[in-house]
């Protein structure tokens, strides 16, 4: 991110002590799951900071930001109504910020059922987010599936896989976190894909630029287990080791929460 001089010297300020000097704050936000968890993260915080409350509002986007036409950015107050934060947005925002740092998805699930309409893009968001737990007849997540299906169809380089969004039809992932899950189905000890560039196995996760170039000379196909978690007649959970993150639930081999339908427990 370039600053402007006049924000230089101010950039490494705490979000609240940086705004506290301004008459008006107004955040922008679309529907992507990152935004809307950062919407929410943003109004729990903000609830304890009545003084900064008072100047803020909000414009919350109904595609996403990059489809906007920058020339109708000018003109932004005629067609995106700019959104007090009241009450009801800050209980909105609490219940759901508490409810993805959970230890289980199981409040998560619960919420997309409440009401939500002071946050009216959050609710496709979280389900966006609960389908990216493993799926009860994959092991998958919806992601990891897709990327499974654009191989089969002949999709055989990272590129499309990591930046073609309209193509892939799941918008939780970045391509740092697209290698890594590409990675899980490629070098587990029973891969669904062949072709990943092995050297991936000892470059640093922490190294993207190296990692970059080793993704775009890869050539992807699936393997004959890749197949068959694609018709739905394996699990790719049952041979291969799970260890990640979904908010604040930790999901490992034996502690693996699924969702389809309906979230179902370990």
């Amino acid at each position: 991110m370039v600053w402007p001089p006049a924000f230089k010297d101010r950039r490494n300020l705490p979000f609240a002590e940086f705004c506290e000097r301004y008459d008006e704050i107004e955040l922008w936000f679309d529907p992507n799951p990152e935004d809307q968890l950062q919407l929410i993260w943003l109004l729990d915080y903000l609830a304890s900071c009545p003084q900064l409350l008072e100047k803020l509002r909000l414009r919350l986007l109904a595609s996403d930001f990059f489809d906007v036409r920058i020339e109708r950015l000018g003109n932004s107050a005629s067609y995106i109504p700019v959104v007090d934060v009241t009450a009801n947005e800050l209980a909105t925002a609490k219940m759901a910020w508490q409810a993805y740092c959970a230890p289980t998805p199981e409040a998560c699930a619960d919420l997309v059922h409440k009401d939500l309409s002071a946050l009216p893009m959050l609710r496709p968001a979280l389900l966006d987010l609960l389908e990216e737990l493993p799926s009860p007849l994959t092991g998958l997540g919806v992601t990891e599936l897709r990327f499974l299906e654009l191989i089969a169809r002949g999709f055989t380089l990272t590129n499309a896989l990591f930046h073609l969004r309209s193509l892939r039809g799941t918008r939780i992932f970045g391509e740092v976190e697209s290698g890594r899950l590409l990675q899980g189905l490629a070098h587990g000890p029973k891969p669904a894909v062949a072709g990943l560039d092995d050297e991936l196995r000892t470059i640093d996760l922490e190294n993207h630029r190296d990692r970059h170039v080793a993704f775009l000379r890869s050539r992807l196909s699936l393997t004959e287990f890749g197949k068959a978690v694609l018709a739905h007649q394996e699990d790719f959970s049952r041979y291969n080791p799970i260890d990640r993150w979904w908010g604040g639930t930790h999901l490992t081999s034996d502690r693996l929460w699924r969702y389809g339908a309906v979230l179902t427990k370990p």
